[in-house]
């Protein structure tokens, strides 16, 4: 009997016990996984010992070449015309070959353009819509690796 009551009666862990490292892990895990898949670092490149990219030079080689001038007549009531100019960036190895497809980007512009809805062009904001469509036209002709930008030099009415 001495034995049974100099021994302290152990308790069961209860479920506040377990609670914890529960939260904890799942806490932890969900950080992880969202760290990797955001790309702020990478189990496999930790194991493989990647080395560190390279800086490239490719700002130093970046080559403007301008897009003719488009003047196209706005259909309507108002007799308007639109005039934009635009430079499309690229880099010393593709110059050659967009100069060489500047009608066909020319082309693009002018159909696309053309078929913009006059009262499109009152409203705010039109310019930004524009350059993106002009964007993927441009990466519709030339490809995506050699259209770095496409920068609007004019945009005005006549």
């Amino acid at each position: 009997m001495t034995d049974a009551a100099a021994a302290p009666a152990e308790r069961a862990p209860g479920k506040k016990g377990l609670l914890i490292p529960l939260a904890a892990t799942l806490v932890l895990g969900g950080v992880g996984f969202a760290s990797t898949y955001l790309g702020i670092w990478s189990p496999a490149g930790m194991l493989a010992g990647t080395p560190e990219p390279e800086v490239s030079t490719e700002h130093l080689s970046v080559e403007f070449i301008d897009v003719p001038t488009i003047e196209i007549v706005i259909p309507g009531g108002r007799a308007r015309s639109l005039v934009l100019s635009a430079t499309i960036e690229t880099d010393s190895t593709h110059k050659a070959e967009v100069s060489h497809l500047m009608p066909r980007v020319s082309d693009a512009f002018t159909t696309f353009l053309s078929g913009v809805d006059p009262a499109a062009y009152d409203k705010r904001g039109v310019l930004e819509v524009i350059r993106a469509e002009l964007v993927t036209r441009t990466r519709y002709v030339l490809g995506e690796e050699p259209v770095k930008d496409l920068l609007i030099t004019e945009f005005r009415f006549k």
